[in-house]
């Protein structure tokens, strides 16, 4: 079995600051990617940032220059988000593309999300 944990959700005022965490954990062979994903009311899921298992990064670019992604080790991603807008409430999955271990193949999986709200 897999699961993806999240933390550090909450309210916070605009112009604030959050950071993210995801932990992943069970029966894992490998990580490959690992990224955020936010789902705001009567919105699409959409990407926030993705890391691959070099470090190569990708961000939406709505978030450039206020968020960064970093992984601790292979299986621990952080979302650092800062000058918090508004438009930024949602709630926020992790995502991990990893393969168990005794399976040949790798696929995704989510955490549960955690709420992200920006407002004064």
């Amino acid at each position: 079995q897999v699961q993806l944990v999240e933390s550090g959700g909450g309210l916070v005022q605009p112009g604030g600051s959050l950071r993210l965490s995801c932990a992943a954990s069970g029966s894992i062979a490998s990580v490959n990617a690992m990224g955020w994903y936010r789902q705001a009311p009567g919105k699409e899921r959409e990407l926030v940032a993705k890391i691959t298992s070099g470090g190569m990064t990708n961000y939406v670019d709505s978030v450039k220059g206020r968020f960064t992604i970093s992984r601790d080790n292979a299986k621990l991603v952080y979302l650092q988000m800062n000058s918090l807008k508004s438009e930024d409430t949602a709630v926020y999955y992790c995502n991990a593309n990893l393969r168990r271990i005794g399976s040949p193949f790798p696929v995704d999986y989510w955490g549960q999300g955690t709420q992200v709200t920006v407002s004064s």
